[in-house]
């Protein structure tokens, strides 16, 4: 099972103000590689540097989405799924930065380790914070890669037990 963990952070409330993305690859049930980028979004308006601290002097000198995607839009191809805790957040962002810079939204399948967390794992609440600490996950919360490495595991511990 090949899939890839995302993870955004985002600027303010448009979804398009993405700031940072988390990636994580994992090929055959194994984390294969780990990136995350600083990215500078459309606007200069800054809501949530409380919560992951990201300001826009961090990035107005950083790639916008359009620059980055031709970066990281390889880390879609070849994968079963992409996954997300709160994966209609991610992919709402991740549909609005492409839309905003005119670039073709990948063709694929998003799964939420919320729900997932939820059904198979029997957690709650189904925070990210709170199912790492169930599960024992390193946590950095807030911190994309952090946060994508994160689902990653999650995902692997579904994964796991549901081929019990």
């Amino acid at each position: 099972m090949n899939f890839l963990a995302i993870d955004f952070e985002t600027a303010n409330r448009q979804p398009n103000s993405a700031c940072s993305v988390g990636l994580v690859t994992v090929s055959d049930g194994k984390i294969t590689a780990k990136k995350t980028y600083l990215i500078k979004p459309p606007y200069e308006y800054f809501e949530f540097s409380d919560i992951h601290g990201i300001t826009w002097n961090d990035v107005k000198k950083k790639p916008t989405f359009k620059e980055l995607w031709k970066k990281i839009e390889n880390s879609f191809n070849g994968i079963d799924f992409a996954v997300a805790h709160n994966a209609s957040f991610d992919k709402r962002v991740l549909t609005s930065c492409c839309s905003t810079y005119g670039l073709t939204v990948p063709d694929v399948e998003f799964r939420c380790t919320v729900r997932l967390a939820r059904s198979v794992l029997k957690i709650r609440p189904a925070n990210l914070a709170n199912v790492c600490r169930e599960l024992f996950i390193p946590l950095n919360h807030h911190e994309a890669g952090s946060d994508a490495e994160a689902c990653a595991n999650i995902m692997l511990e579904v994964l796991r037990r549901s081929e019990s």
